[in-house]
């Protein structure tokens, strides 16, 4: 198949841990007979004048460039102050217009696959109408478990959905909403994330931690993610806290960077954590492999997730999770044997946290598990969902 993938999530030379999972499931995709694959990633538009390492970053992206397997064109387009999101899905779609103009008389492509349900699907859409050719979406995550709520979005959503030729959800959850929003049932389907097993495997952990530097008399706890408030770290630390005073000898890394530094740093002095939680900052993907390894544990706090690659990255690593019952996580810790899903307070991940450092688990079974689910095995998922849609739309037009 050609294939149109289009999204803004999606990492680039300054960013390349952002939208990763994106890219791992396209380059797999890639990989199976008869496919080629162009991305088009779009890039606000960040004239010098505007200050700001954020701004610096976007204008440092190339307008083409190689990413790992995968060519990537970088149009830019605009963003107006003040306005926010209602307008963000048409401007993606007049910045592409032109780049996904030539692209789609050059290659002629069989089909878009967009990823984020608004703004990059929507304009997907557009584009899909304008140039004939059928598009399928990915909701990801907030997308759907978050913009619904906002009022002058909602509409936006709701019309993508309905107009997309096919839908895929990263877990039923998402699925199921993106159907209560108006999309046809049978234009859904369920794709959850993978893992690369060549990426993410178990290493010796008296080993990884010597190379760390991480202390063997700690009981270690990895969280891996932004720095953002919906990643519930300001629960995880005070269950850190928590621990501590039941006598465990625990230190917390978290990997990750964001705007919640400060107030984050502020918890962690206040509570007398400072030399029991660190704040590591990003640590490349292709590098936590030996964190999850030196890790007894990890966890995910989160308030919202769609199918969180953190969870099987660790599990593939042979270290058991601990996670917030919420959204696509249970369908990815299907078993106690796996991990342990706890309700979103600090007292849940305390006591799940604890249960979890001194229970004996299987490694072996954790490890099996999660290389069920790689991502060669989600790249034929893709590829089936795609051709589908894509005769589906192929025969409507022949009867038309």
């Amino acid at each position: 198949m050609r294939i149109l993938t289009f999204t803004s999530l999606f990492p680039d030379s300054s960013r390349p841990n952002f939208g990763v999972f994106v890219y791992q499931r396209m380059a797999h995709v890639a990989r199976l007979p008869g496919n080629a694959i162009t991305v088009v990633a779009p890039v606000p538009y960040m004239p010098a004048w505007i200050p700001g390492q954020k701004a610096r970053k976007y204008r440092a992206v190339p307008a083409q460039e190689k990413f790992g397997e995968l060519l990537v064109y970088h149009p830019r387009y605009p963003l107006i102050p003040k306005v926010g999101l209602t307008l963000h899905g048409l401007l993606m779609f007049l910045g592409a217009y032109l780049t996904v103009r030539r692209l789609a008389a050059q290659k002629h492509f069989d089909c878009i696959d967009a990823h984020f349900v608004y703004p990059d699907a929507f304009a997907a859409v557009l584009l899909g109408k304008a140039f004939g050719i059928p598009v399928i979406a990915s909701a990801r995550g907030t997308d759907i478990n978050l913009y619904p709520t906002i009022r002058h979005v909602r509409p936006l959503l709701k019309w993508t959905v309905q107009h997309a030729d096919g839908l895929i959800g990263v877990c039923s959850a998402l699925s199921q909403e993106m159907v209560a929003l108006g999309a046809r049932p049978e234009r859904v389907r369920t794709i959850g994330n993978g893992v690369d097993p060549s990426r993410f495997f178990p290493s010796n952990q008296t080993e990884v931690r010597s190379l760390l530097e991480v202390p063997n008399s700690n009981k270690i706890v990895l969280a891996v993610g932004s720095l953002v408030a919906v990643k519930g770290y300001h629960l995880l630390i005070p269950a850190i806290a928590d621990l501590k005073r039941r006598g465990i000898p625990i230190r917390l890394y978290i990997a990750g960077e964001g705007p919640a530094r400060p107030q984050l740093e502020r918890m962690i002095h206040n509570l007398g954590l400072s030399d029991d939680v660190i704040l590591h900052g990003n640590i490349p993907n292709d590098q936590l492999r030996s964190w999850y390894s030196a890790a007894d544990v990890s966890c995910l706090s989160s308030s919202r997730e769609g199918w969180a690659n953190v969870l099987l990255e660790s599990m593939a690593c042979g270290t058991p999770v601990v996670a917030s019952r919420i959204w696509g996580t249970p369908e990815v810790v299907v078993s106690d044997d796996l991990g342990l899903l706890v309700d979103l307070n600090s007292q849940a991940i305390a006591d799940g946290l604890s249960t979890a450092l001194h229970r004996s688990w299987n490694r072996e079974r954790i490890v099996s598990f999660a290389r069920q689910r790689s991502w060669d095995t989600v790249a034929h998922e893709v590829q089936q969902w795609l051709e589908e849609i894509s005769n589906r739309k192929a025969r409507g037009a022949t009867r038309t």
